[in-house]
């Protein structure tokens, strides 16, 4: 996706539907409008794309509350996240740091499948997901969201904005949520959510010079989470490394400073100039039981972006430098593994992405990119995005790119914590914890067709893609139910994924989503090949959207249910525990209902109910060894479905426009 592309994907956002595929964009990029965020309880990033088919969601593990994404049927760590274009989530911040976003903040949301722009850096491998955060010059003066629910979950959100002249204005965000209760709905002895609180605030200045073309932005931020989970009976003032009760605490803090320059020549719209500089500080403390977790993260980025035409408007292109800083302090404390692994990762890159768009039926995208890289050396990075329109309302896109990264093994699979597990790494002769570089390939083409069915508007398509791994690290969860390995991939580690969509609005203001999903996902592990394990091959989803016609005063009903659907997934092998710590070797299908009702009684205020988990499903056994949590059985690691129950939640909104 280039940066032509971005431009066009928030023009979207002017459409009444939340969520928008457009015909003429390249890349195969959907957007989600705030519109879009606001039909469920969406309360940070993490928890946004429970009615997006693109994405799966799912918990990590059954302590910690921490929702893991998959896209192309791979984690987190295989997508770009990017804040406004600056990648956020990567590092330390891995596991949690989705819900350090908070769904208000949030203006759209792009979600590109494939391989990303070659602008935003070489570690894109089955996609992207970009935020646009709220712009100060569009603000409203005032906003305010407050939120509870049954398991005891509390928040409040606070938007104050500011024009302080006709070129300058700022908005305070700030954001609190707590669980003080403690729940324990399947009765196993532990805590089914962590308790806490957080407290993140953000500062956003703009500056808008339309007239000599200079638009700018600066944000800081702080941000303080703190998670306790474990027993229920467990006290961190008495129990702490004590064999009287596990329990486990989560704490962290971040500090982030960014900023953004742009200059449009105001004789030539069609160029321009962009920095982007970026600065965080990241803090975590923890430990799971006796096994202790502390990183701590800086990271500086920077980017230099010139944008401009070859002869005229069909031929754009974008060229310019990157540089990126990592300092890691990181310790780990587990059995197998008692050491620091300090670090720094530096690198510097340059790129160059031609676009071509002969403003009918026909666009393209070639990028590349050369980066130097102290610990993955110097390579090369291509990318292709193609799109075509063999007829009205019909595109068909292809996509191929590679990747590279340097997996952080720990910081990604802190789920593993929360076991008994062994921990080892083999064949540790690479520069990254003694491993290699992960690198892979991504292809794939989607097709979508819009049509009127029985006089109303539909559109039907379907998203082919493959990733292949020329190095992968394996995470081997089937060395034996007590340990986990981690070494590079001997041998093939192939992802396929299938997405088939069909959408319908068959009366106004009701709409209909449905998907299927099928995922073949297959790596060589040293014990033979394996499906991945904690993925289902086959997902159903269907979203249900109706809104009455909007009265006088802006009055309106709103309904969204959304049904999930999953099916068996493979689990890591438990057959080596004895017989009541044993797991069969796939997990049952399950289905999961969500439902919100919203009461817009004007322009500015609004009330909204609902309910999760709905039909009341909860995993058996989330916890292995829930009885003796300090002995050799214990993995809290194994979670395919949900491991509460039903979860209802009550709101409002109110503004000041």
């Amino acid at each position: 996706m280039s940066a032509q592309d971005t431009l066009q994907n928030i023009s979207v956002q002017s459409s009444s539907r939340s969520l928008k595929k457009s015909l003429s964009v390249t890349a195969n990029t959907t957007v989600m409008t705030s519109k879009e965020l606001l039909k469920a309880a969406c309360c940070n990033l993490a928890e946004s794309f429970e009615t997006n088919p693109s994405i799966d969601v799912n918990f990590s593990d059954a302590l910690t509350g921490a929702k893991q994404i998959k896209m192309l049927g791979l984690t987190s760590p295989y997508l770009m996240i990017t804040e406004e274009n600056i990648p956020s989530v990567r590092g330390a911040s891995q596991a949690y740091g989705l819900s350090f976003t908070p769904g208000t903040w949030v203006e759209s949301i792009q979600i590109t499948k494939g391989a990303g722009s070659v602008v935003n850096g070489f570690e894109s491998i089955s996609g992207q997901i970009n935020t646009e955060l709220l712009k100060p010059m569009n603000d409203i003066p005032f906003f305010l969201n407050v939120y509870g629910s049954t398991d005891s979950r509390f928040e409040i959100n606070t938007h104050i904005n500011r024009k302080l002249s006709d070129k300058w204005a700022s908005s305070l965000f700030i954001h609190g949520n707590s669980r003080l209760s403690k729940n324990d709905m399947n009765d196993d002895g532990f805590l089914d959510n962590p308790l806490g609180s957080q407290i993140n605030i953000m500062n956003r200045w703009q500056y808008s010079n339309a007239e000599k073309g200079w638009v700018s932005f600066i944000n800081f931020r702080f941000m303080n989470d703190e998670k306790q989970t474990g027993q229920v009976d467990f006290n961190p003032d008495l129990d702490k490394f004590t064999t009287n009760h596990w329990g486990s605490e989560i704490n962290t803090r971040r500090y982030d400073v960014a900023t953004k320059i742009g200059y449009v020549f105001p004789d030539m719209p069609f160029q321009s100039i962009g920095f982007q500089n970026a600065f965080s500080r990241h803090e975590q403390d923890s430990y799971f039981g006796f096994n202790r977790y502390d990183i701590a993260q800086d990271s500086f980025y920077s980017n230099l972006i010139l944008n401009s035409i070859i002869d005229n408007t069909m031929h754009k292109f974008a060229t310019g430098l990157n540089f990126s800083y990592d300092r890691y302090d990181e310790f780990v404390q587990v059995p197998g593994i008692d050491r620091d692994f300090d670090r720094i990762d530096n690198s510097v890159g340059a790129f160059f992405e031609y676009t071509y768009d002969n403003t009918d039926n026909f666009s393209l995208i070639a990028g590349v990119r050369v980066d130097n890289h102290n610990r993955l050396g110097t390579f090369v990075t291509p990318r292709l995005h193609l799109r075509y329109n063999p007829w009205e309302k019909g595109v068909i896109r292809a996509s191929a790119g590679r990747g590279k990264r340097a997996a952080n093994i720990f910081a990604e699979n802190q789920q593993l914590f929360a076991s008994a597990r062994n921990f080892a790494i083999l064949n540790s002769t690479g520069n990254i914890y003694g491993l290699d570089p992960e690198i892979a390939w991504n292809y794939g083409i989607s097709f979508n067709q819009r049509f009127d069915l029985f006089g109303k508007p539909a559109d039907a398509g379907f998203d082919l893609y493959r990733t292949d791994f020329e190095n992968q690290v394996v995470v081997d969860w089937f060395a034996g139910p007590t340990q986990v390995n981690f070494y590079n991939l001997d041998g093939k580690s192939v992802a396929n994924s299938l997405q088939v969509d069909f959408n319908y609005e068959p009366v106004k203001h009701l709409n209909i989503r449905t998907a299927y999903k099928f995922y073949d996902i297959e790596t060589d592990y040293a014990e033979g090949n394996f499906e991945r394990p904690l993925q289902a091959k086959h997902r159903f989803f269907t979203n249900v959207e109706f809104a009455t016609h909007i009265k006088q005063k802006g009055q309106r009903w709103k309904f969204d249910a959304t049904w999930n659907w999953t099916g068996s997934q493979r689990l890591p092998d438990t057959s080596g525990n004895p017989a009541e710590y044993r797991l069969p070797g796939h997990s049952p299908a399950f289905s999961v209902v969500n439902a919100q009702i919203t009461r817009t009684f004007s322009s500015v205020f609004e009330v909204y109910v609902g309910g999760e988990n709905i039909a009341n499903y909860k995993q058996d056994k989330p916890i292995l060894g829930a009885d003796d949590p300090f002995g050799p059985n214990f993995d809290a690691s194994i979670v395919y479905a949900p491991i509460f129950g039903q979860m209802y939640y009550a709101g409002l909104r109110f503004k000041i426009k």
